[in-house]
């Protein structure tokens, strides 16, 4: 029988966490609910919707899906192994959320058993035979022009080998890269982001903060300046009677997601140093000519 992508029918990345997974799901139930919709295919879509969250909105049943789906990419026909017909206990997780079971594929009651609601000692039997290693956690250092384009990063595995991961746009600081069955005894590895700390750069959520040091006559008269972003450079006209610590927004600057962040211009006034007499002098008579208390 035809394999079906769950991930694809939710119109997700399988690195998707569980909460925004969750938020896809209730979209799509609402557009697709037959009693709402004025979709043509409203029924058909809902009952799939349905069933791919029955599955993924369980981490424990997701992680059993994305074993025993190894051929997804290809496109391949899936073949349940073995003993399979037996079912899936899903009152092992709890039910990913859907309701019921009924009307599902021929796919889900082959691979999952029918109804979540079955139990037994014939499913208890096949998950313990199939009883998966534990995963393992590893982590690997990333730069921020990295999450902001994405890239590939060629990390070691514990076996020795090393392996081209993708590393998607967006990803946020502590998130997880499942890699399936790449562990030192066949589990997972849970491949934890770290972002390196940047010597430009601040990050706050999804957005980024630059310092932008200016003179005191750049301040006041106004000027424009070469900016640095995640993107590449680009030129900044700043205000005339700018003040220190003013927030210039350069929008959909920051790191990309589901709402794209900004890049916030930090505007810091820097005094040159009075490092002589002459400098000295100057400084006086700008004290004599402005007559300007600034606390």
């Amino acid at each position: 029988m035809e394999y079906k992508d769950y991930y694809k029918i939710l119109g997700v990345d399988r690195e998707i966490s569980q909460a925004e997974l969750k938020k896809s799901y209730r979209k799509l139930a609402r557009k697709y609910h037959p009693d709402v919709s004025k979709e043509k295919n409203a029924e058909e879509r809902f009952k799939e919707v349905n069933e791919a969250y029955e599955v993924l909105g369980n981490e424990e049943s997701r992680e059993q899906y994305d074993n025993l789906g190894a051929d997804w990419k290809n496109g391949q026909s899936f073949n349940p192994p073995p003993g399979w017909e037996g079912g899936f206990d899903f009152n092992q997780f709890g039910q990913g959320g859907s309701g019921g079971g009924a009307g599902f594929s021929d796919f889900f009651e082959s691979m999952f058993g029918g109804a979540a609601g079955q139990s037994g000692g014939q499913h208890q039997g096949f998950n313990q035979r199939q009883a998966k290693p534990p995963a393992e956690v590893m982590h690997t250092y990333v730069d921020l022009e990295d999450v902001y384009s994405g890239s590939t990063k060629r990390i070691t595995l514990p076996s020795g080998s090393s392996l081209e991961v993708k590393v998607p746009k967006g990803i946020e600081d502590g998130k997880k890269i499942r890699l399936s069955g790449k562990g030192s005894t066949g589990g997972d590895i849970h491949l934890q982001i770290k972002l390196r700390k940047h010597p430009l750069f601040k990050l706050e959520g999804k957005d980024v903060y630059i310092d932008l040091p200016i003179a005191p006559w750049e301040a006041a008269l106004g000027t424009s300046a070469t900016i640095q972003t995640l993107g590449g450079q680009l030129k900044l006209k700043i205000p005339e009677n700018s003040i220190s610590g003013n927030k210039m927004r350069l929008k959909g600057r920051g790191l990309p997601g589901k709402v794209t962040g900004d890049q916030y211009v930090v505007l810091q006034i820097v005094t040159p140093p009075a490092k002589d007499e002459a400098d000295r002098v100057f400084y006086e008579e700008m004290k004599k000519k402005f007559d300007w208390e600034p606390r």
